[in-house]
C-alpha cells in the first residue's frame, strides 16, 4: 500500500497496461539500478525519478521493507532493507494524468543452508564401486551454484545444483589407498561476473575403511582329542588380510568363548588360545575360529573330544618280601578300558617290577596308561663262581682285570684278604700283573641278612715259568698231534681191509650166481 495521492494507484497489471498505451513524448520514470544483486538478509538503495516537466509524484511499490531516505525534483531515494529473497519492485511516476513505472530486479544470493556428504558404509571391499552421493538445500542463484566431490584434494565429479534438494554424485573404484582416505562435498557460487567474487562452502568430511579378506577360510590347527585335566594349544590363522590389524578373531569350544592373543603382521594373523579339558566339557564338542573383517567374515571349524581316562590301579599286598614268600598282586581300572597285568625282572633277583596297563579307544586311536611298582625281594649274601672266579692264573707283567663281586639285597659288604698276611685282593683293573699279588685269598660277603665264603686262588707265572709252560704247551701240542695222526692211520687201514672184503664177497656172489645156471 503506497501513500495516499491525488492519483490513488492502479493494480500492478492496469499500471503496466497505462505505460504500454502512454503517448510518446510523455514524460517517463527511471530507476537505478535497474537490477541488483544482494547477499541474503542485505539492503540496496534505490533512486525513483521522472522527467516530468511539472512536479511528479513518485513512489516504490515493494513488499519489501523500505524507508524513504532523501528526495529532490521528481527524484526519490529509498532504502530497501532485509531483502530474503528474490524480488521486482517497481518505481512509479504520477505525472498530470499519466502514471509510468520503472522495474528494478532484486537478486538474493546465498550459500546452502545444509551440505552434506551421505554416509558412506562402514566398510567397502577392495575393487567393488563406491557411489558417492551430496545433498544440497537452499542456495542461490542455482544458475551459479555448482556441486564438487573430492577425495582430499582430488576432483573427483563437478555438476550443477539441480532440484530441492540438489544432489551430486561420484562413482570411484575403492582400493587399499582409499583406506583412511577423506571424501568432502563443496558448493561453489560463482558471482565474479557479477563483480561479487567466488564464494564456497564445504561440508564435514567422511572417512573411508576398504578392507580385503579372502575367500579362502583360515587355517585352524587344533588337537583331534584332549584328556580330561590337560590342556593343549590351538592356533588360528589367515594371510592376505588388509588392513590385518582391524581383523576380529573368535576362538570358541562350544558355547565357550576361549581367552585368545592375537599378533599381527603386515598382511596376516595368528591367534593362539589354550583349551583345557574338564569334566563339564567331557564330550564332543565344535571347535570355531571365525576372522572378521569389514562386514565379512570367514571360519573353520574342527571337532575335538574331551575324554576321560583315568589312570589304572596296581597294588601289592606287600612292598618289601623275603625270598620265597607269596604276594598278591592286583591291576583294576575303570569301567569300559582294557586292563593287563605283566612283570619284569632285573638280570639279579634284587627286585621285580610288575606293570598295569589299561588301554581306552578315543576318535578310531587307541590310548595306553601304565602303573609299575617294584617288589623288593630281601635274599643273603651269594659269592658264586659266576660272581666271583676261584683260580686265576696270570703271566707276570701283562694287563690282567679281575673281577670279584657278591650279590645280595641289600647288598653285601666284600672283603678279600690273603691268608699269609691279610694283604687285601686287587680287584679291578691290573696293569701290570706283578709277583707280589700271588697267594690264596679268602673273600667274605657280609650282610644282616647273612654271611658267605670263598676262596680265591691267584697264580702269577714269572719269566722262568713262562718258558716252562711254553714247553709243556709245545710237548703237548706234539703228542696231541701223533695221536690224531695215529687215529687218521688206523681208521684208514680199517677203510680199505673192508673195501677189499666188499669186493671179495661181491666176485663169490657172481660165481655162484653162474654155477645155479643151467646149461
Amino acid at each position: 500500500i503506497f501513500p495516499s495521492s491525488p492519483f490513488p494507484l492502479l493494480p500492478g497489471l492496469q499500471l503496466l497496461c497505462l505505460r504500454a498505451f502512454a503517448l510518446p513524448g510523455d514524460a517517463q520514470a527511471s530507476v537505478f539500478p535497474t537490477e541488483a544483486t544482494l547477499p541474503r538478509g542485505g539492503s540496496v538503495l534505490v533512486n525513483c525519478s521522472s522527467t516530468c516537466e511539472e512536479e511528479a509524484f513518485l513512489g516504490l511499490e515493494t513488499p519489501l521493507t523500505k524507508e524513504e531516505l532523501d528526495r529532490g525534483h521528481n527524484w526519490k531515494v529509498f532504502e530497501l532493507s532485509d531483502v530474503e529473497e528474490d524480488s521486482k519492485p517497481m518505481c512509479f511516476s504520477n505525472c498530470g494524468s499519466s502514471q509510468t513505472l520503472a522495474p528494478i530486479s532484486i537478486t538474493v544470493y546465498r550459500l546452502p543452508e545444509h551440505m552434506e556428504l551421505l554416509p558412506l558404509p562402514p566398510w567397502q571391499p577392495v575393487g567393488e564401486n563406491l557411489t558417492l552421493k551430496c545433498q544440497v538445500k537452499g542456495g542461490a542463484p542455482r544458475a551459479q551454484l555448482t556441486l564438487v566431490l573430492l577425495r582430499g584434494k582430488e576432483e573427483l565429479s563437478r555438476q550443477p545444483a539441480v532440484g530441492e534438494p540438489a544432489e551430486g554424485t561420484a562413482t570411484v573404484l575403492a582400493g587399499r589407498g582409499d583406506y583412511g582416505a577423506n571424501f568432502t562435498c563443496r558448493a561453489e557460487l560463482d558471482l565474479r561476473s557479477q563483480g561479487l567474487g567466488f564464494f564456497q562452502n564445504t561440508s564435514a568430511p567422511r572417512q573411508l575403511r576398504t578392507f580385503v579378506l579372502p575367500m579362502t577360510s583360515p587355517q585352524l590347527e587344533t588337537p583331534r582329542i584332549l584328556e580330561v585335566g590337560t590342556s593343549e594349544k590351538v592356533v588360528c590363522s589367515m594371510d592376505g588380510l588388509f588392513p590385518a590389524s582391524e581383523a576380529r578373531v573368535h576362538l570358541a569350544l562350544g558355547d565357550h568363548r576361549l581367552n585368545t592373543t592375537v599378533t599381527y603382521n603386515e598382511d596376516s594373523l595368528s591367534a593362539t588360545a589354550w583349551v583345557e579339558g574338564t569334566a563339564e566339557n567331557k564330550g564332543d564338542h565344535l571347535l570355531v575360529c571365525a576372522i572378521m573383517l569389514g562386514n565379512q567374515s570367514q571360519e573353520s571349524w574342527r571337532n575335538l573330544i574331551v575324554y576321560s581316562f583315568p589312570a589304572p590301579n596296581l597294588t601289592l599286598s606287600e612292598q618289601e618280601v623275603s625270598e620265597g614268600t607269596q604276594v598278591e598282586v592286583a591291576c583294576e581300572a575303570s569301567v569300559g578300558l582294557r586292563v593287563r597285568l605283566s612283570n619284569f625282572s632285573h638280570h639279579f633277583i634284587d627286585g621285580r617290577h610288575f606293570s598295569c596297563s589299561a588301554a581306552l579307544e578315543v576318535a578310531g586311536q587307541v590310548l595306553y596308561k601304565n602303573q609299575t611298582k617294584e617288589l623288593r625281594v630281601l635274599y643273603g649274601p651269594r659269592l658264586d663262581e659266576s660272581d666271583c672266579l676261584g683260580n686265576w692264573t696270570w703271566p707276570e707283567e701283562t694287563n690282567q682285570n679281575l673281577s670279584c663281586q657278591a650279590r645280595g639285597n641289600p647288598l653285601p659288604w666284600l672283603t678279600c684278604l690273603r691268608e699269609t698276611d691279610r694283604a687285601p685282593l686287587p680287584i679291578g683293573d691290573l696293569r701290570p700283573v706283578k709277583k707280589q699279588y700271588e697267594g690264596t685269598y679268602l673273600c667274605k660277603a657280609e650282610s644282616p641278612r647273612g654271611t658267605v665264603t670263598r676262596k680265591v686262588f691267584l697264580t702269577v707265572l714269572s719269566e722262568s715259568g713262562k718258558n716252562v709252560l711254553i714247553i709243556v704247551l709245545l710237548t703237548a701240542g706234539a703228542i696231541l698231534g701223533a695221536v690224531v695222526l695215529a687215529i687218521y692211520l688206523y681208521n684208514r687201514q680199517r677203510k680199505i681191509k673192508i673195501y677189499k672184503l666188499l669186493k671179495a664177497q661181491e666176485a663169490a656172489a657172481m660165481k655162484l650166481k653162474t654155477q645155479a645156471t643151467p646149461p
